[in-house]
């Protein structure tokens, strides 16, 4: 009798810690899943903007085709990636092509003068900061679902249900990449 009670004993333990590192494994996949919501959202903010600064920069500088044509190809590019790494490398391109596009504008100073310029660089500006803060949140969520996959015993339930480690949004080696946008006035 009594080792019929310490197996029952043992089954409720055992059941409670499966449990808790299942739910505590499903809490840091929701979040992580939350956190690239996240980014997604304020990508696609940028995105938004994008068409406008390059239409009232046209406005002024017509003849610059080549520049606003890199600019669109890179965000319709970074508009189409799907993993983390992919988004990466497009978002390097697109801050690459922008700079070219705010170097542009350096030679037009009705353009560095124009209010709506200057709103849509105030916006531009605000969602890099918004993207940056978002991408440190989803890293850290990432982080922490990764460690949870990896370390034991939780390794064991993950590994057999099915959780996968994440990748982090990390921007590629390079002088491009570890750059800002650099947005003068």
């Amino acid at each position: 009798m009594m080792i019929g009670y310490v197996i029952l004993i043992a089954l409720v333990v055992g059941g409670l810690w499966l449990w808790s590192i299942y739910n505590g494994l499903v809490t840091l996949n929701v979040r992580t899943d939350e956190a690239w919501s996240d980014i997604e959202v304020q990508l696609k903010r940028r995105y938004d903007l994008i068409p406008n600064l390059v239409s009232t920069v046209k406005g002024y500088a017509g003849h610059e085709a080549g520049v606003f044509e890199k600019v669109t190809q890179a965000r319709a590019s970074a508009m189409t990636a799907q993993t983390p790494a992919q988004h990466a490398a497009a978002e390097n391109m697109l801050s690459s092509t922008l700079k070219s596009l705010f170097a542009v504008s350096e030679a037009y100073p009705e353009l560095k003068a124009n209010q709506n310029f200057l709103d849509l660089q105030h916006e531009l500006r605000d969602a890099e900061d918004k993207i940056q803060a978002a991408r440190r949140f989803y890293n850290a969520n990432a982080r922490d679902l990764n460690i949870k996959i990896q370390v034991f015993p939780s390794n064991m339930v993950a590994q057999s249900l099915g959780f996968k480690k994440r990748d982090f949004f990390d921007l590629p080696d390079g002088d491009a990449a570890n750059q800002a946008v650099q947005v003068k006035f």
